[in-house]
């Protein structure tokens, strides 16, 4: 199997130095054989164990809200009433 790995970081914008793309080709063949081997489930996978089963929680609306001037009383920076944090996208 051989992974275009150049093509991958193109698609997802992320800049792979030459010299590192055959590790990582080598990598992501390794992360494909790994989920190749993985089992097959089928509908009931989450009841796999009948002594354990898992138990998915139900949601519910918090009845413990604060008021919203109470949450935002301890924001460091606020602008047109909402948080002001720090940009970390460019």
């Amino acid at each position: 199997m051989s992974i275009d790995v150049k093509h991958l970081a193109k698609l997802a914008r992320l800049r792979i130095e030459d010299d590192k793309l055959a590790k990582f080709e080598k990598d992501m063949e390794s992360i494909v054989g790994m989920v190749e081997q993985l089992p097959d489930v089928s509908g009931d996978a989450w009841n796999l164990d009948p002594n354990h089963p898992m138990k998915l929680r139900e949601d519910t609306e918090g009845m413990d809200k604060l008021p919203r001037a109470e949450l935002l009383a301890n924001a460091p920076q606020m602008q047109a009433g909402c948080v002001v944090v720090p940009k970390t996208v460019e």
